[in-house]
Order: C-alpha cells, then sequence, then structure tokens
C-alpha cells in the first residue's frame, strides 16, 4: 500500500487508535439529535418519560453485546454477514443502507439548521439586529466541512470540537445538580406512562431512535473490525459494551433533567433551538447562550463528518472494498450529503422538528436490525461454542418487541407531525 493510500485512511484509524470502540460510538451518538430530543422531552413531561430512556439503554446494551459478539467471533461486520448467511440477504442489506442514509442524512439537515439557527440568534444578541442569515452559517459551516473532508485533516480539528462539547457537558452536569429533580419524579417517571400529547409518539420513537439507534450497531461491528478484536476479547467487549451505555444514560438523562428542572417548570417546551439555552441558566446564567451555542456547534460540527461519511462507509463494507476517505466515491458522496444541509436555511421549516423526526425515523428500521441478529447468533455453523445462550436471547427478542412498539410510535407520529416540521 502506498503512502498516500495509508493517509487516506487517517479519519477512521486515528479516531479509532485514540479511543475505544465504545467511546468512539458514543462520541457519535450524543451529538445535537440527542441534545435536542432529551431537552424537548423534559422541557415537555419532566421526568415522565425516564422510562423510555432506561429501556433504550437497556436494549442498546443488548444488541451492543450481540453485533460486538457476532463480530469478534467471526470477523465478519453486518452488512457483509447479511450478505452471506440471511435469507434475501442482498435485499436486506440493501434496505437496511437505504433507510439508514435516509434517516442520516435527514438528521444532518436537522443539525446545520439547528447549528445555523443557534449562530443567527447568538450574533443578534452579541452585535444587535437580525444577527447572521441561517444561509450565510450554514454556507460556512457546509464549506469548512468540505475542505476538512476533501483534504482528510479531521482528526485534529475533532479534538478542539471535542474540547466545546465536554464544556458543554460539564455545564449540564453542574446544572442538573443546581436543579435536581425531586427523587419522587425519577420514581414515577420510571412507570411506562405515554402522555396524552400530539407530540408524545414522535419524541418517544426520537428517544428511542437517538438512544437506541440501528446504526450505532452496524457502526460497532465496523468499528470491532477495524479494531481487530478476536475471540479472545469477548469480555473486553462486554466491558466496552457496559462503559459505553453507562455513559450515554448519564448524559442523555443529565439532559433531560436539566430541561425538567427549567423549562419543564416554566411552562416552556422546546419549539425553537434557542430555547434549549434556558437549560443551563442555573449554572452559566448570562453566559449560557454562549456555553450551550459553542457547545452545540462543537457537537453538531463533529457529528456531521460521520453522517456524510454513513454511505461510502456502507458501500464499502457491502463491497467489501477498503475504506479510503480520499477516494473519489468518498469525497463526491460527502459533497452530496453536505449538500443538502442547504435544506432548511432555502426552504424553510423547523430544524428542532426535523431533528426529533429523523431520530424517530431511525426507530422504524431497529425490528430488521434485531432479527436479523437473532439469526446470526443462532447458526451454529458460525458461533460454534460461542452461539448465544438463552439470556441473550432472551434480551433481543424483548429488545425486538420494543423496536416494534416504538417503531409504530415513529409510524403514527410522523404521520401526526407532518405539519409541525415543515409548519410556519
Amino acid at each position: 500500500m502506498s503512502g498516500t493510500s495509508s493517509q487516506s485512511k487517517g479519519l477512521f484509524a486515528v479516531l479509532l487508535a485514540a479511543v475505544g470502540p465504545g467511546l468512539f460510538m458514543i462520541g457519535y451518538n450524543i451529538g445535537t439529535g440527542s441534545i435536542t430530543t432529551m431537552a424537548s422531552a423534559g422541557s415537555r413531561y419532566g421526568m415522565g418519560l425516564l422510562w423510555t430512556l432506561v429501556l433504550s439503554c437497556l436494549f442498546t446494551y443488548v444488541l451492543l453485546i450481540a453485533y460486538g459478539r457476532y463480530t469478534v467471533v467471526t470477523g465478519e461486520t453486518a452488512m457483509r454477514a447479511y450478505r452471506r448467511h440471511i435469507p434475501f440477504g442482498n435485499a436486506i442489506a440493501v434496505y437496511t443502507i437505504f433507510v439508514l442514509v435516509l434517516g442520516e442524512l435527514a438528521s444532518l439537515a436537522g443539525i446545520i439548521g439547528i447549528v445555523a439557527e443557534l449562530i443567527k440568534e447568538w450574533t443578534a444578541i452579541l452585535f444587535g439586529g437580525g444577527g447572521i442569515s441561517m444561509l450565510a452559517a450554514a454556507t460556512v459551516i457546509i464549506a469548512g466541512c468540505w475542505y476538512l473532508l476533501w483534504i482528510g485533516e479531521y482528526s485534529r480539528f475533532e479534538k478542539f470540537l471535542t474540547s466545546l462539547v465536554v464544556l458543554m457537558g460539564v455545564s449540564f452536569i453542574l446544572s442538573m445538580f443546581i436543579v435536581v429533580p425531586h427523587p419522587r419524579d425519577l420514581l414515577t417517571g420510571l412507570v411506562p406512562n405515554i402522555p396524552h400529547e400530539a407530540n408524545a409518539h414522535l419524541i418517544i420513537a426520537g428517544m428511542a431512535g437517538t438512544t437506541c439507534s440501528a446504526m450505532v450497531f452496524i457502526m460497532r461491528s465496523i468499528v470491532l473490525a477495524e479494531k481487530g478484536w478476536g475471540v479472545n476479547d469477548l469480555k473486553r467487549e462486554r466491558l466496552d459494551s457496559i462503559v459505553s451505555v453507562s455513559m450515554m444514560f448519564i448524559l442523555s438523562a443529565t439532559i433531560m433533567a436539566c430541561a425538567a428542572g427549567t423549562l419543564y417548570k416554566m411552562g416552556t417546551p422546546v419549539e425553537r433551538a434557542i430555547d434549549m439555552v434556558r437549560t443551563l441558566e442555573p449554572v452559566a446564567g448570562r453566559f449560557a447562550v454562549s456555553i450551550f451555542i459553542v457547545g452545540v456547534i462543537g457537537a453538531g460540527i463533529s457529528t456531521i463528518f460521520p453522517i456524510v461519511l454513513v454511505l461510502p462507509w456502507l458501500l464499502s463494507d457491502y463491497l467489501g472494498t477498503e475504506r479510503n476517505i480520499q477516494s473519489p466515491m468518498y469525497r463526491i458522496l460527502g459533497g452530496l450529503g453536505l449538500l443538502l444541509g442547504f435544506t432548511i436555511p432555502v426552504f424553510g421549516g423547523r430544524p428542532v422538528w426535523v431533528m426529533i423526526a429523523s431520530n424517530a425515523f431511525q426507530a422504524t428500521i431497529l425490528p430488521v436490525v434485531t432479527l436479523t441478529i437473532i439469526v446470526l447468533l443462532r447458526n451454529k455453523r458460525l458461533m460454534g461454542e460461542h452461539r448465544c445462550g438463552t439470556a441473550l436471547i432472551v434480551g433481543l427478542w424483548a429488545t425486538f418487541a420494543f423496536s416494534v412498539v416504538t417503531g409504530w410510535f415513529a409510524i403514527t407520529g410522523l404521520v401526526q407531525s407532518l405539519s409541525q416540521i415543515f409548519g410556519a
């Protein structure tokens, strides 16, 4: 392999070398979508939907273990396994890629819309007037991301973005201790209950979709394969999954608690991106706007890169070709993906609801992702002595039941809420 070809794998390889597979996926999963959805849930229902987060994290752990177990035992990634060992595997793989990419691109439109809206509001506060237009902000963001994608030098910039997200995360945690929910509210929130409100189904599905994300499990198999983990790493893989899900739960619950302790008590549900700033006011005061916005910008931009690379990554996995981020396929598909970021600034829409809806849409693919891994893990020829036992199978069937319910919530919520997504 030439020096140029080796360097061209820099983004994926450097990130994986720096962190464990679980932390890599947490960095991918906890971003603008999680912040928006958890803040929206907390602002509307307090801690009433805590049960959704608990179940989502529990079943995320089950699927992380399942996909991780398959990959470390067989060395195969998900897409390749679908094609080789699942009936109608090619069709299932193509369908999975299509739905995942469609959901991720909708998420990209929401992320850039939210970041652009926040920049507009922020500059209006700082300098007066109407602030920088959303179109101008989106143009700068997209042009900068395209440049970094073209030269393949994102990894250094990613460290700076991570520091911004950490700042915001620390602010959320400190805010939570100031507005910590009453223990009674936490216990009540653990009891499954569906609010009688038009957006409840969509937000529940959005919480499930952003936490128990099918993309995370598909990408986990790629990450573990890139790491070279084998059958001797089964215990390591289990510990990695525990740490990942624990961090995911803590961060998501913290955001929800902050919104419950501020916006919910004020009767101010999140409708616009700037509404989420108030979740940090108890600890950040007048600086809440700046801390939140720089954090969301960091979280948003750091999430954009994995999203625009989803399609070429999955195609490489499906075709069994090298992941080369400086190849024409990666640059062209990544560039086309970035152009979709202009959707809201150009055509209008409500970015918060686009973000929630894209998360909810991700829940519709979860039943397929769950059923396929059940079939693979029960294949004695593939798994041998590591074929999954009763406990994991029970967990996977429970996950499947959860995925069917949240998938139905996603469909009904999306149908009922189309007017909110593109309304005035």
